[in-house]
């Protein structure tokens, strides 16, 4: 399922927000402390309900301060999320809200609603409040009618806890299961070369972290396990970093993991510590896009650094056809040159006034789209001043 629309009400910069039309591809831009990094935030945050509960991803995100340091400032009522799913059936679109009772940030409700067609109201097949509700039982394909739907009470062992993380454990709430799942598989990225550089313990890694640092323990199973993945890999790299022509892991006598890079004009290979940050980055990336259970969504935060400008049309290209084949990419930048490489209805702009942010799309831009149509590059236009209320 993609990602279509996203409803923010007193989440930190966003008091009450909309981010609508969103593509497989995106590219968000806009002025330090906007709110950039904050939007990739929402999905993190989920996710880590996911993983723990509410009040453990208030405290993480809100830097142990939790619920108020999330809600916006001068903010009353909840903390609401509101997410539109689609894939090739019905819109689906799960809403959250979270507010503090007794002190406590608690789920006071939570929906998950499917759409069957264009008109009427949507059936709901989760409907939740303060660790309480209800959930439909039924296959979403077996059903034609809102009146068939079998839905069962539960009650969760906290307030804190989201139901589709408490009942997404059941085969028999298939629609709170499939929303788990998703959300679960989510990854965002904040890649850094110092963390990759130095060799790892050996162990067994089959996904990149957030940061990187298990980048050699990744390749290594990669060759070992898909291998064709592997060599996909290697071959696109070669292709981009001139001389390149072996990348492998070798297991020290220390029991470390490390990178050998091999350069075709040296009988010797270089280790990783003494291999330019930008052939690292790549390598990150590729072995991300190419993950052999891909995620469902990856947030990617500022991939331009480290990397030569050349390059990052190559990598807009590899986040788009890694969306091609299924997955959403949503990546934030400060880059004209991977804005040149990106289409009219996948860029979005951040624009804060009187202290709150809201999101713009290109698309709704008149003057930009007349000029994309006439051959203009994004990244030029954003020079040029004509993301409004965004300096370049």
């Amino acid at each position: 399922m993609k990602i279509e629309a996203l409803r923010l009400k007193n989440f930190r910069a966003f008091r009450d927000t909309e981010w609508r039309g969103i593509p497989a591809f995106a590219v968000v831009v806009g002025a330090n402390g906007t709110g950039k990094s904050t939007l990739f935030k929402v999905f993190e945050f989920l996710r880590d309900c996911m993983r723990d509960n509410v009040q453990v991803a208030l405290a993480k995100l809100g830097g142990g301060k939790g619920f108020e340091e999330v809600r916006s400032r001068d903010a009353d009522g909840p903390i609401e999320i509101e997410l539109k799913f689609r894939d090739d059936g019905p819109l689906v679109t799960y809403s959250l809200q979270i507010d503090l009772e007794n002190g406590r940030p608690i789920v006071t409700q939570e929906i998950l609603k499917y759409r069957r067609g264009q008109y009427g109201q949507p059936w709901r097949f989760l409907d939740f409040s303060r660790g309480e509700g209800l959930a439909v039982t039924n296959e979403m394909a077996k059903v034609q009618d809102d009146s068939q739907l079998t839905r069962e009470k539960q009650t969760l062992k906290s307030s804190d806890i989201l139901a589709i993380k408490g009942l997404a454990q059941f085969e028999k709430f298939p629609a709170v299961k499939a929303l788990g799942n998703l959300i679960e598989n989510w990854h965002i990225s904040d890649f850094h070369i110092s963390k990759a550089r130095p060799e790892q313990d050996v162990g067994h890694s089959e996904h990149l972290t957030r940061e990187g640092e298990n980048l050699s323990l990744v390749v290594d199973y990669l060759y070992r396990f898909h291998r064709p993945i592997f060599d996909t890999i290697l071959e696109k790299l070669k292709n981009r970093i001139p001389g390149l022509s072996k990348v492998e892991s070798k297991v020290t006598e220390e029991g470390k993991v490390l990178l050998k890079f091999q350069d075709g004009s040296f009988e010797d290979p270089f280790l990783a510590r003494h291999v330019s940050d930008g052939t690292i980055k790549m390598l990150a990336y590729l072995v991300l896009l190419h993950d052999p259970k891909p995620h469902s969504l990856l947030c990617v935060e500022e991939p331009e650094n480290q990397l030569y400008p050349s390059l990052l049309e190559e990598l807009a290209e590899e986040f788009r056809d890694h969306a091609r084949q299924g997955g959403q990419v949503l990546v934030s930048t400060h880059s004209p040159d991977l804005l040149n490489a990106t289409e009219l209805d996948e860029v979005f702009w951040i624009v804060k006034r009187k202290g709150y942010s809201r999101i713009q799309s290109a698309a709704d831009s008149e003057q930009v789209a007349a000029y994309m149509r006439n051959g203009d590059k994004m990244g030029h236009l954003w020079k040029q001043g004509f993301f409004e209320g965004v300096n370049p």
